[in-house]
């Protein structure tokens, strides 16, 4: 009878001795702090990414005089429609004149002097053939013809370059276009080659972007992308990738990107800025993770993220600190280009009061 109640009292002891360890588990577990997490995921549908990008016609020209002179005529301005033919702007053009005038004085002078030659050369000609004259002066004037026949044919050359040097000093539009800019102003002297004005001309519109890297190689000519821009909102104008840039621009990470709308509308023109979407399959590979800026944090070490590593409580997690290296800030958040995979969990709530190897209540 004493033994049965010893080990009666032995059975009620260890009872408690569970129920208070099980009390203490659950009040250590509700102490534990909450934090919300984000799985990398692949897209179901592919990834989209949406880039920067500043609109252009699909021609741009900077507008220059191939000659130098004082500036009297610019009848043009920002905005103004250009035909054909029609004059942008006109230099002084009498010292061309003069010198188109001196030409053709000299072409006139050296002309006479070559039929004077070809004259002479006739007669020695005709003498030497009845043996009145030595074959020293035959030559003689065979030589002079030929010099002032030279000298007709560069007198010829200087005219058409004094012809053309006028002719310079109209610049003209080529085709339909219009006038984005004007550089320079009346009455001011301009060199060659300095910009005077600066037309879009073409029907067509394009954008350019700035792909990162790890993009550029899921890019492909024609592929179609989706454009907006904030002077229409709520419209969406369908496009392809016309151009793809083959080294960085500026000797940095990011790649040129030429997209071609497929149709405009009024009010399109260069110069505006815009948004592009392109739309990636779910192959792509080392596309860049999304997750919101606030998630990444930065010390002396570098930038880093704390991912959930799963226990044996599923609703039980343990922080543990990844090395990130970081992309371009989109309006979905920032890239994560290294050290996170698929199926990985980001914390996104809670970053500043958690550490590595913490335990935290997961919370999606």
């Amino acid at each position: 009878m004493r033994k049965t109640k010893k080990s009666y009292f032995l059975l009620i002891s260890i009872n408690l001795l569970l129920m208070a360890c099980q009390q203490q588990e659950v009040k250590q577990e509700q102490r534990l702090r909450s934090v919300k997490y984000q799985t990398i995921q692949a897209g179901a549908n592919g990834s989209s990414r949406i880039f920067p990008g500043l609109a252009k016609a699909s021609t741009e020209a900077d507008l220059s005089f191939r000659v130098s002179g004082t500036l009297i005529s610019l009848p043009v301005k920002v905005g103004d429609h250009l035909k054909p033919g029609q004059t942008i702007a006109a230099l002084d053009a009498s010292q061309f004149q003069l010198q188109a005038q001196q030409a053709q004085a000299n072409l006139a002078q050296t002309t006479a002097a070559w039929r004077n030659a070809r004259a002479a050369y006739e007669r020695v000609k005709g003498l030497y053939e009845n043996n009145n004259a030595s074959r020293h002066d035959l030559d003689a004037a065979r030589a002079l013809a030929d010099s002032s026949l030279a000298q007709v044919h560069a007198a010829k050359k200087a005219l058409e370059l004094a012809r053309l040097n006028i002719a310079y000093t109209r610049l003209k539009a080529k085709q339909t276009c219009d006038v984005a800019e004007v550089y320079a102003a009346s009455n001011e002297f301009v060199s060659s080659g300095q910009s005077i004005v600066k037309v879009v001309c073409g029907s067509s519109l394009e954008v350019e972007v700035s792909v990162p890297g790890n993009y550029i190689a899921a890019i492909q000519h024609d592929m179609p992308v989706k454009v907006t821009f904030s002077v229409f909102p709520g419209k969406v104008f369908s496009a392809k990738v016309s151009e793809v840039g083959v080294a960085a621009s500026g000797g940095g990470t990011t790649f040129p990107v030429t997209v071609t709308l497929n149709n405009i509308q009024p009010g399109l023109r260069s110069g505006l800025a815009s948004e592009v979407t392109f739309q990636f399959p779910d192959n792509t590979q080392n596309l860049a993770a999304i997750v919101p800026a606030f998630a990444v944090s930065e010390d002396e070490q570098g930038r880093f993220v704390y991912l959930l590593l799963s226990g044996k409580n599923k609703a039980i997690g343990i922080i543990k600190r990844q090395t990130v290296r970081v992309g371009e800030l989109t309006d979905q958040g920032l890239e994560i280009l290294q050290g996170l995979t698929v199926g990985d969990k980001v914390v996104t709530a809670g970053v500043t009061v958690i550490r590595d190897g913490l335990q935290v209540r997961m919370k999606q």
